[in-house]
């Protein structure tokens, strides 16, 4: 694990000409702003997207925009493991190897709803999926090394309840939620050790209040707030330009950023214990497990 940048560093970007990327959640708000930065950057970019249909006129858009890199487009719903199989799968065939990772694919819900396999919504596509993509990954991120993982989530304080991940009995929806956002941490983390020393790095990236639909469920006062504290999606895509391409962060894993500061989340989620127990049990819900590199 490398350490912090020095003092007064720009926050500069490297090129991502030729370099393939896949982008999950690409036509949110934020997904569809990185799909954007990373084509004009030269990326070859893979969104991929819940709806097909959305899929392709983020693809048209984005051709048209951009003279630069490619896109294309693969259809998957993150919360449906067998889903996150197949797009494994269909990147799998048309790609022999993966330089950068967003999993930028959320939820958010005021209801408890269940998947097809009995998850909770919110823990399933925002960390169940993306947990198993990222392993599902791994080879063609190391036949693309130094290949980076960024996974977007919150500095979120919520520990897990690991007697009741699927949150059956207490249903909160903003802890509900920040429980996802912190598996996302530990995970992250926890991968950061699992492939360290292959050339794949895994951050952390909070990036700010940014405008999308993404919390459009939550109560019109809290609503309002966010809305009015939000900056553009494009600017909160620079920060994942800046760790998907930046030369100074060569080297960098297991770290968490805020925008493109270097910075701390809290120290539950920096407790390897925790970490293991979540990867544990993680694969025992998908049904997989993952040796390590």
């Amino acid at each position: 694990m490398s350490g912090p940048p020095s003092r007064g560093m720009e926050a500069t970007e490297g090129s991502l000409v030729g370099r393939v990327c896949m982008v999950t959640g690409a036509t949110g708000g934020l997904g569809k702003a990185t799909v954007n930065a990373f084509a004009r950057r030269g990326a070859r970019v893979v969104a991929v997207s819940r709806d097909e249909a959305r899929g392709r006129a983020l693809v048209a858009s984005v051709r048209q925009a951009s003279g630069a890199g490619t896109v294309e487009a693969l259809q998957a719903d993150l919360s449906d493991l067998r889903s996150v199989r197949n797009l494994a799968k269909s990147f799998g065939d048309g790609h022999d190897r993966l330089d950068i990772l967003v999993n930028a694919a959320a939820v958010f819900t005021r209801k408890r709803v269940e998947t097809r396999e009995g998850f909770e919504l919110m823990f399933a596509t925002n960390f169940l999926g993306p947990f198993l993509l990222t392993n599902l990954l791994v080879p063609a991120l190391r036949s693309g090394v130094p290949s980076r993982v960024i996974t977007i989530s919150a500095p979120t304080t919520t520990e897990l309840d690991f007697a009741d991940l699927q949150r059956r009995t207490d249903w909160r929806p903003l802890r509900a939620f920040g429980a996802s956002k912190m598996a996302d941490l530990l995970f992250t983390y926890r991968l950061a050790r699992h492939l360290d020393g292959t050339g794949v790095h895994a951050n952390v990236l909070h990036p700010g209040l940014f405008k999308s639909d993404l919390m459009r469920e939550l109560a019109a006062p809290a609503r309002l707030f966010v809305r009015l504290a939000s900056r553009s999606p494009e600017r909160a895509a620079e920060a994942v330009a800046y760790l998907a391409s930046s030369p100074h962060l060569d080297g960098f894993t297991g770290r968490f950023f805020n925008g493109m500061q270097l910075s701390e989340s809290n120290p539950y989620s920096r407790e390897t214990e925790v970490q293991e127990r979540l990867w544990t049990e993680a694969e025992a819900l998908v049904g997989e497990s993952f040796p390590r590199a």
